[in-house]
């Protein structure tokens, strides 16, 4: 039967070309605008660490006086990082199975191939337990140890684009890199991985290409090494001060039990050091956030892109209801046809089924066109200067879900036409044939 209904609904959006144009251009235009914005969001709310986010926290602590005032405008604030005092004491406390510190920053690369110009890269300055709590994939060699973080080793991890950058198609580990205007054993190579967004960065809404390199954070500490966030609410302003905020910090919990306990301990360690006259702030101000809910807390989704998306969608209810009203028409104007098949024996739902089979022919249709907008959309979205514009690629999933999206909006589209066709009554417009 659904050949055959198929075949009825094919000669019927045959005999009015106009209206099935008018139709399927409706659910492309709608389709097309929404799956473009919400392509954009899909990649902007993704989970960059699947599989391990669910164990991953950052702790957040405050130790700003009760008279701070934040300044308007700014982006994140000194209680988004940590000090240096805060995160030597969580490193030290060993609460999580893992943990890391870790600061961003720049460096010039100098080859030493000839004719290979130096290059500035991101890297970042971080501790040993890194590599193994984020699953960073290594190509050859290994991260430092604990003991290179004490002995503040000069030592480097590369990614395997840096390595070819800097020694070409030849072995990496234990060759010599120049970094910045220093020199660095490497020890190992990695993919290269960026995970999007760059969660483990101080705000974690960056959609940049991710670091080139990882080098021991003491190491970069007493080479005195430039780290690209900082805020400071005292007169002294070194890293190693208290009233300094300049570092991302991250601990593995793999429980229920364990997140409680290392919540509590939070609160316990804010409130030892307002006994000690350092912090001033309530100790319930510590906070302990996954994931997600710590980027959702830094604001990943900006809100013009929230508003566009509502707008998209608002776009594809407009197209839906005027679908609606062009069914309408079209399957009532049908009276005398239905009735025909009604009196030669056809039910009510066999009628619903052969205008259900027409509505979505013509959100295959629409569905096929708005893949082609949403792909032009999602074109001039990349000629942005947003950083996440580069990322604002449908793929193979997402293609699948607008043709998906495209049936499904045109058959509730046709639910009520067809219901209404099909309550037309075959005895009175026989009569009138």
């Amino acid at each position: 039967m659904l050949g055959y209904y198929t075949e009825l609904a094919l000669r019927s959006l045959k005999r009015s070309p106009i209206l099935t144009a008018l139709m399927v251009l409706a659910i492309g235009l709608g389709i097309g605008a929404s799956m473009t914005m919400l392509t954009v969001l899909n990649v902007m709310t993704r989970d960059p660490l699947p599989g391990r986010s669910e164990h991953i926290y950052r702790p957040r602590l405050n130790p700003l006086p009760l008279d701070y005032q934040y300044k308007p405008g700014t982006v994140g604030g000194p209680t988004t990082a940590l000090t240096w005092p805060d995160a030597k004491a969580l490193l030290d406390a060993h609460r999580g199975v893992r943990q890391a510190a870790m600061a961003r920053g720049y460096l010039t690369a100098r080859s030493e191939q000839s004719g290979t110009a130096p290059k500035t890269t991101a890297g970042s300055f971080t501790t040993h337990d890194f590599f193994a709590m984020f699953g960073v994939p290594f190509v050859a060699g290994h991260g430092w140890s604990g003991q290179d973080d004490a002995d503040a080793a000069p030592v480097v991890v590369v990614t395997r684009k840096l390595a070819e950058r800097l020694f070409g198609t030849a072995a990496a580990v234990g060759r010599t890199a120049h970094l910045g205007s220093h020199d660095f054993q490497v020890i190992g190579v990695v993919e290269d991985w960026h995970p999007q967004p760059l969660f483990y960065a101080i705000i974690g809404t960056n959609f940049d290409d991710g670091d080139e390199f990882f080098l021991p954070l003491s190491t970069s500490m007493s080479l005195h090494l430039d780290h690209n966030w900082d805020n400071g609410w005292g007169k002294d302003e070194s890293p190693t001060s208290p009233t300094v905020s300049w570092l991302s910090f991250w601990v593995q919990l793999d429980s229920p039990a364990q997140v409680s306990a290392y919540r509590q301990y939070l609160v316990d360690y804010s409130a030892q050091q307002k006994e000690l006259g350092r912090y001033e702030r309530p100790a319930s101000e510590a906070k302990l956030y996954g994931l997600m809910d710590w980027l959702r807390h830094e604001g990943l989704v900006p809100n013009d892109v929230m508003l566009q998306t509502w707008l998209a969608l608002g776009f594809l209810f407009v197209c839906m209801v005027n679908i609606v009203a062009l069914l309408l028409a079209k399957f009532l104007r049908k009276g005398g046809e239905i009735s025909v098949r009604r009196a030669l024996g056809a039910r009510r739902r066999d009628v619903f089924q052969q205008l259900g089979v027409e509505s979505a022919l013509l959100g295959l249709a629409g569905g096929s066109l708005g893949i082609g907008l949403a792909e032009l959309g999602l074109w001039t979205v990349r000629q942005r200067p947003n950083d996440y514009a580069h990322l604002a690629r449908m793929n193979g999933a997402m293609l699948v879900e607008t043709v998906v999206l495209a049936i499904v909006v045109s058959l509730l589209a046709g639910l009520l036409p067809a219901w209404r066709a099909c309550r037309i009554s075959p005895a009175l417009r026989l009569k009138a044939l």
